[in-house]
């Protein structure tokens, strides 16, 4: 995998009317458990790209916004809905289904990308690395006796472990497991958000996060960011909670390791067929290896998100950069 090195971005100007004519709807809110972190990140997005110059309007995704499509369509929506809706790629079918553009990727590779064991399927397949797993849906986990699985899991895959929803975000119902006797709890906390647990192999090292963005060069990776929760666990109350993560952008990494871990993610991106923009989780081990825990088709905008952060990083403006991506996304269509 080639590196693509975060030097050669070139900051995208189209403030002070480059980018005459345009109106754009934000979708957020949904009815997702995220609901809240997504209106934060529409009213992020909706102020950014205010900032560059850009018409903008913030619109939930609710029963008044097919007829809103059909009667005064906006020339780019810009997704900000996290969980299901944002993600699935219903909500883009449904676009497709409208006639109405939207920066991001197609419903096909959202859906790949928003269940987790697919898209790990995916990344092995293309020689990514990404931590053993196992899928278990809670019928088959409660037919075959769960004593019975959670011994061959703990035996095939050690502890610790990880147990996180195959589909889901902001690190609802995650828990890493340091014994095997905590591993029962876990997953009754992980089925209260999805039918299906996915359970892999835990590995030690640095969290980072990396945004790549394509701003019609193809795609490239922002500086990761690395992440520090308190208590050692990135789930919701650490991502969303002021005091309890913190975040080095970019992460405290020898260039070398920093090249691998970019190059790592842009082929994760490539691999799900992703377009625009998306973020890849990743551990990164001792030895400096990257291993993809997942990929989000629709990054979290919020003041503590990690897209924004590696934007700053890299030296550019949030507002500039989603104002090139709604361009790029009108032109697109046209």
């Amino acid at each position: 995998m080639e590196s693509n090195p975060v030097e050669e971005f070139t900051p995208p100007t189209p403030r002070a009317g480059a980018i005459p004519d345009l109106r754009v709807l934000v979708l957020a809110g949904g009815l997702s458990y995220e609901r809240d972190v997504s209106l934060r990140s529409g009213r992020r997005v909706l102020d950014a790209l205010r900032s560059a110059g850009v018409e903008a309007e913030l619109r939930d995704a609710d029963s008044a916004l097919l007829p809103t499509l059909a009667g005064d369509p906006p020339d780019a929506v810009v997704i900000a809905l996290h969980g299901a809706t944002g993600e699935d790629g219903s909500l883009r079918g449904v676009l497709d289904l409208c006639g109405v553009p939207y920066v991001g990727c197609d419903a096909r590779s959202s859906r790949l990308a928003w269940d987790k064991p697919s898209a790990k399927a995916v990344l092995r397949e293309a020689g990514i690395p990404t931590p053993e797993w196992v899928a278990l849906p809670h019928d088959r986990f409660s037919e075959l006796g769960a004593v019975a699985v959670l011994d061959r899991i703990v035996d095939r895959l050690g502890v610790p472990l990880m147990v996180k929803p195959a589909q889901g975000g902001s690190g609802l119902g995650a828990a890493v497991v340091r014994d095997a006797a905590a591993l029962p709890a876990a997953m009754v906390g992980c089925f209260a958000y999805d039918s299906t647990a996915l359970v892999e192999r835990y590995v030690p090292g640095m969290d980072v996060g990396v945004s790549v963005v394509d701003l019609g060069d193809g795609p490239r990776a922002l500086p990761a960011v690395e992440i520090v929760p308190r208590d050692g666990v990135y789930d919701y109350a650490a991502r969303y909670t002021a005091g309890l993560t913190t975040w080095h952008a970019p992460a405290r990494l020898p260039a070398e390791v920093a090249d691998r871990v970019a190059a790592t993610a842009v082929a994760a991106h490539e691999a799900l067929g992703l377009r625009d923009l998306s973020r890849v989780d990743l551990i990164v081990g001792e030895d400096g290896s990257a291993h993809v825990l997942e990929v989000t088709v629709s990054p979290g905008m919020t003041e503590t998100s990690l897209l924004p952060l590696a934007v700053k990083a890299a030296g550019l403006d949030l507002g500039d950069l989603l104002g090139t991506l709604v361009a790029r996304t009108a032109a697109r269509a046209r």
